[in-house]
């Protein structure tokens, strides 16, 4: 069976597989002047351009995603709420931050809500609001860099591992590979947070209603803007972090979506003299990088056209539905992916018992120049055998039919 397929709008899987033959066929690599960087297609997981991707690298300030994520994963399971006042403890002052601290700039007696505290990390890259969420998560920062630590090998980030939530310590660690895995994922388990965080410009912080009533007719509000120079510069750029220590140098992790295609792009070790020209570098190589990736490759999502179900032989039941075994999405160089067909494949003379699961064909998806990715057909549910009648019945069907199955 050979059939064309349109792309459609789908919910990521949630298999990762590599796609090996996604080697790019062009031989320019992007100028980039970072010491370590990749980029992944977020949907696939397809590795489309790496530099030294596993050398280890203090995160700085991308540090904050994993707080940020816990936080989520938090709210998401209903064990805080967003909107709640979160008490600011004295360490999480932002006097009391190390110097060179980038701050939300916290104070004693104001209110601030949990979704301020992240607006405040994903905006204003505030450590001092770092401390204040994993205070209130966990109740101390060096219980949450356990949970921290906990998350990333769960993720099986065996490289990536923290000291303390907001990236200000050269001690946290990661590589661009594992750091692209785990945005990735992140995106996958939180979209939302790129509207409600990690698109947002600016941030102005204390407001009014964040102050004691002494102190609300003059403010004293702080605008600050969100570092990451792409957002609005680069088309389809909605994240997600920017983060320097003089022990990483200028790292960025972003993400962007054209079309169906969405690119997750992690650049560590970014030069720079100043604060300037490290965040005008490691925007450039950034854009450079995404423009590179969009240029030469997309996710393709196809829409399969419904199975017909599996004759079975000598089971107790004559037909089992097949469905899909692994990720229908796949990348494709950009030069392939305009017309793609799929056939099916399906094993004959299927005998029970049949296992769920069990792989009992395959589609195929393909050009006029070979098999671009293939997934296999699994047995929808369990088939046990039949009744001993219906497998000598079945036995002798089947003699006769390979008898004279001019394919056999």
């Amino acid at each position: 069976m050979v059939s064309r397929f349109s792309l459609t709008r789908r919910a990521a899987a949630a298999i990762v597989l590599a796609v090996a033959l996604l080697v790019p066929a062009y031989s320019e690599e992007p100028p980039l002047a970072s010491k370590s960087a990749i980029l992944l297609d977020a949907t696939t997981g397809a590795v489309l351009y790496e530099k030294d991707a596993d050398l280890e690298i203090p995160p700085a300030s991308l540090t904050k995603l994993m707080t940020m994520h816990i936080a989520l994963t938090d709210a998401e399971q209903g064990r805080v709420s967003l909107d709640e006042v979160v008490d600011i403890p004295r360490s999480a002052w932002a006097v009391n931050q190390p110097w060179g601290s980038s701050l939300m700039f916290l104070a004693p007696g104001q209110k601030v809500s949990l979704r301020e505290l992240l607006l405040g990390l994903a905006v204003s890259s505030g450590n001092d609001a770092a401390v204040a969420v994993a205070v209130r998560l966990s109740g101390s920062v060096s219980a949450f860099a356990e949970r921290m630590n906990e998350e990333a090998r769960a993720m099986g980030l065996e490289k990536t591992r923290f000291v303390e939530p907001s990236g200000i310590s050269e001690k946290n660690m990661t590589t661009a590979r594992e750091f692209a895995r785990f945005c990735a994922r992140y995106l996958t388990l939180h979209p939302y947070a790129l509207d409600e965080f990690h698109s947002v410009r600016e941030f102005a912080y204390p407001k009014p209603e964040n102050l004691p009533e002494a102190f609300r007719a003059k403010p004293e509000t702080i605008m600050q803007r969100n570092r990451n120079l792409l957002l609005g510069t680069v088309e389809g750029v909605d994240g997600l972090k920017t983060g320097y220590i003089i022990e990483s140098g200028f790292n960025i992790a972003l993400t962007a979506r054209r079309g169906e295609t969405r690119l997750v792009a992690v650049l560590l070790g970014g030069p720079g003299s100043s604060s300037a020209q490290g965040g005008r570098i490691r925007a450039d190589d950034g854009g450079t990088l995404l423009e590179w990736g969009f240029e030469r490759f997309r996710t393709i999502r196809p829409v399969i056209e419904s199975l017909a179900d599996e004759r079975v032989w000598k089971g107790r039941l004559k037909t089992v539905a097949l469905e899909v075994g692994a990720q229908l999405e796949f990348t494709a160089p950009v030069g392939r992916a305009a017309s793609l067909s799929y056939s099916v494949a399906r094993e004959r003379w299927v005998s029970a018992p049949i296992a769920k699961g069990a792989v009992l064909g395959s589609i195929a998806f393909s050009d006029e120049r070979g098999v671009l990715h293939s997934v296999p057909l699994v047995a929808k549910e369990a088939v046990p055998e039949g009744g001993l009648l219906k497998r000598v019945i079945d036995s002798i069907s089947l003699f006769f039919l390979r008898l004279f199955d001019h394919r056999a």
